[in-house]
């Protein structure tokens, strides 16, 4: 593989077109900088680029780059853990890569990237480029400022000629009107939905426009698709004159035509991943189906030959025209998504006016509702991009094994029945209102004004929330709580790993339906009790800190303790939003005096802007036994590949290894669906979701169990100390559909809580959490745990009869 010094100069060499007679692009503290007009969002190192000249002078003129290739450190995605080296080339705003520069040639690409429809973040200290094109995230960074500047330098100006030539197109009339294609003319305005604004489908039609010019790929597939039909009639050809010479049979045009049908039948032509594979299999397929081969003659031989060597042709020809349609179908899925984004946040401009955003004067103050920290990157990346050397080149994909084993896993789960539906516990299968329609609220608006803030400091309004807290989520980790329950009867140390691993994944499943709203985050001191006689344990939590935001909670069972401190560190990158939470998740089983430790996922937010938006987990979970090292165990949740389609998401695997690293129980599935182990004496369905409440999506897409998580009953009321949750009022608000006074209620308690920190700092003390202890584990980390007084002051005096806090 070249060197970073030849890399270098490729690029350089390969830097063509009007721009590079521009002077060159430097760094510079200036908002200015840029030889291409363009506006900064400038966030600690980060500068989030905006090109605003999209129709230059003359929006007629549009000019094409010149292409821009050569090698890049790429961020893994797989096990995201370090860096790998990766050949990219940026063409006509297509940035595609590869593992090296002759795979790029020939086609095989690993991702593809339309640079027009992403957003683009730059760091010039440490030469990093984040793209962002919603469904697809590209983390790189170049070896040396030189080839950062080179990249920068292209990279908008493929951007600009995207948008100059959606101007264009839509000049010229090559447009989409109203989701039809329209040729030979405009389509009649007054023919729009009159719910669809103007400015939205003027959007769609700039994409695809350029998207329609630029495509030309489909007459190169109908080329190869033709090129294949005359190749395989050659084969066929070959395979007859192979069997007359030396067996005596024939294998007809008829039994071919068979052969083929059959593997491309196998292919699930609906799923684009299988159809190379299924490609790769025709040659070996033909072949079986041909008698032991008994010829020795030279003629045979050299048959044999052209049959192989034309195999290979159709085989190229074939995924050369999977490549394309996966492109096309790629480029037509960004438009649809674009123009919806463009529709959501057209819609939202009155609402954001109303709402006001944020004055300068805010940025003083301290809310208490947002997500958690949001910032466009940090300069502590760096310390968490060790692992591969810069050189490495280590595939990030998973194999092609990893994949049917998916396959595999998720078939033995179908066929496995639910579970039984849980007895009534006589609490509450509905909320008192349904979920408010959020599309309304200008999320854009919000994220982009305050770029540079730390977004806990920035009010959300109350309808992006859901009236449960990050208190209360903890509590839902809880929900399968029967899987530790067996964990604790097992007496195989691997078996019961087996269970501690589908515990670990279960507590995911919440989030399958409930990616349109976000918690509300507790206050600095609020707690949330959950007592579950059913289930068998009961739960305290608390939030211990506040900047970073830090929620604590511990558990407690006949079978298990489980406890966790967690804080999150969130970052946006323009449509994607990345949640990385800290923190281990610890359980015991006292009958084995076990204690397991694990760590939890990256969870992404991708369209976070669009109503389409969707929710995916990805990274590596490790579990640990710090009692005994008889058995540890590695569980992947796997990031959903480029080519992919919606049947391989939420993919998860997982292996329980022995001391010597050898595999002593396999298990998959997927984390919303469930997960197998075929490696157990007996297979089976180790943990299947529950099913979800009748009309679940009018509610927030609350499980069950989240249903009842903050019904207040009247012979409770009174046991509870003045901070639980169930008694916040604008959650409270919230929940009865009252949105209008929980967004005003809301104010009123941040307002609250910055007079109470006030307070506190003129006198010179900090908050102390009530029912939890700052400790350190056995790696010197911080850590909360339990102070264990919770339960006896609810007894004894109880909490009417002690001194509280007021939190609202």
């Amino acid at each position: 593989m070249a060197s970073y010094g030849s890399s270098l100069n490729l690029s350089q060499s390969l830097a063509s077109g009007p721009e590079k007679s521009s002077p060159a692009w430097k760094p510079s503290h200036s908002r200015s900088s840029s030889t291409l007009s363009s506006s900064r969002h400038v966030v600690k190192d980060w500068e989030v680029i905006d090109e605003t000249q999209a129709g230059g002078d003359n929006p007629h003129e549009v000019t094409t780059p010149g292409i821009c290739e050569g090698y890049l450190l790429k961020r893994r995605k797989w096990p995201l853990k370090g860096w790998h080296k990766r050949y990219f080339v940026l063409e006509v705003g297509n940035l595609r890569y590869s593992k090296n520069q002759q795979d790029v040639c020939r086609g095989r690409v690993q991702g593809s990237l339309d640079v027009g429809l992403a957003v683009m973040s730059i760091n010039k200290k440490s030469n990093r480029i984040e793209l962002d094109a919603g469904d697809i995230l590209y983390h790189m960074k170049a070896k040396s400022h030189e080839l950062f500047y080179i990249w920068v330098t292209k990279l908008q100006a493929h951007r600009l000629y995207k948008k100059n030539a959606s101007s264009h197109g839509a000049a010229a009339g090559q447009s989409l009107r109203n989701g039809d294609l329209v040729s030979g003319g405009v389509a009649d305005p007054a023919e729009a939905p009159s719910g669809v604004p103007p400015s939205a489908n003027t959007a769609a039609n700039s994409k695809v426009s350029a998207w329609l010019q630029q495509s030309h790929d489909p007459d190169l597939c109908v080329q190869e698709l033709h090129r294949c039909n005359v190749e395989l009639s050659e084969i066929n050809r070959l395979i007859q004159r192979l069997q007359m010479l030396d067996t005596g049979q024939t294998l007809t045009n008829g039994d071919l035509k068979r052969i083929i049908s059959i593997q491309l039948s196998s292919s699930h032509l609906g799923s684009s991943t299988n159809l190379g594979a299924s490609a790769s299999s025709i040659p070996d397929y033909v072949f079986s189906q041909l008698p032991p081969p008994t010829f020795t003659s030279p003629e045979g031989k050299r048959i044999q030959q052209d049959i192989c060597a034309m195999s290979l042709r159709v085989i190229a020809s074939l995924k050369a025209v999977h490549e394309t349609l996966s492109q096309e179908r790629q480029k037509l899925q960004e438009a649809w998504e674009t123009n919806n984004i463009h529709q959501a946040n057209t819609l939202a401009e009155p609402a954001a006016e109303s709402h006001g955003p944020p004055s300068v004067a805010d940025s003083a103050a301290e809310y208490f509702d947002a997500s958690y920290d949001v910032i466009c990157g940090s300069s502590s990346d760096v310390s968490d991009e060790s692992g591969l050397s810069e050189g490495s080149t280590t595939d990030s994909e998973p194999e092609e094994g990893h994949a049917s084993a998916t396959r595999k896993y998720r078939a033995s789960i179908s066929r496995t029945p639910n579970s039984a539906v849980p007895k009534s516990t006589g609490r509450r299968t509905t909320l008192p209102a349904h979920c408010p329609d959020n599309s309304h609220v200008g999320l854009m608006a919000i994220l982009y004004n305050n770029i540079g803030k730390d977004l806990a400091r920035v009010s959300m309004p109350a309808p992006l929330n859901e009236p449960l807290n990050l208190l209360q989520r903890l509590c839902e980790e809880l929900e399968y709580s029967e899987l530790l329950d067996t964990a604790n009867n097992t007496p195989d140390p691997y078996q019961r790993m087996v269970y501690i691993a589908a515990f670990a994944i279960s507590g995911y499943s919440t989030a399958t339906f409930r990616n349109r709203y976000k918690p509300f985050n507790p206050v600095l001191g609020e707690t949330y009790e959950c007592i579950r006689e059913d289930r068998g344990f009961r739960l305290i939590s608390e939030q211990v800190c506040h900047h970073p935001p830090i929620s604590a909670c511990h558990a407690d069972s006949e079978n298990f303790s489980f406890w966790q401190d967690q804080r999150w560190k969130n970052k946006f990158w323009g449509k994607s939003l990345e949640i990385l939470p800290t923190g281990m998740v610890n359980a015991t089983l006292p009958r084995y005096g076990d204690h397991y430790e694990w760590n939890k996922v990256v969870t992404c937010i991708h369209n976070v802007l669009s109503q389409q938006r969707y929710l995916e987990h990805y990274g590596e979970v490790t579990i640990r036994n710090l009692k005994s090292d008889v058995c540890t165990c590695k569980i992947t949740f796997v990031k959903s590949r480029y080519w992919g389609s919606e049947t391989n998401k939420n993919e998860v695997q997982g292996a329980v290894l022995d001391q010597s690293g050898s595999i002593i129980h396999r298990f998959g599935g997927l984390w919303h669906e469930g997960i197998f182990c075929d490696t157990l004496p007996t297979p089976k369905c180790v943990w299947k979701p529950n099913p979800q409440p009748k009309d679940h999506l009018l509610y927030y897409g609350f499980s069950s169990l989240a249903m009842e998580l903050n019904e207040l009953d009247a012979d409770l009321k009174p046991l509870l100390p003045p901070t639980d949750s169930r008694l916040r009022p604008d959650q409270r608000l919230l929940e009865e559909g009252k949105v209008e006074e929980a967004d005003r209620k809301k104010d009123d308690i941040e307002e609250f809580q910055r007079e109470r920190r006030k307070e506190l700092n003129k006198k010179g003390q900090e908050h102390v959490p009530r029912f939890f202890r700052k400790a350190k584990d056995s790696c010197g980390r911080d850590v909360w745990l339990s102070n264990d007084s919770y339960w006896k002051l609810r007894e004894n005096p109880g909490f009417a009869n002690t001194e509280n806090i007021n939190v609202w």
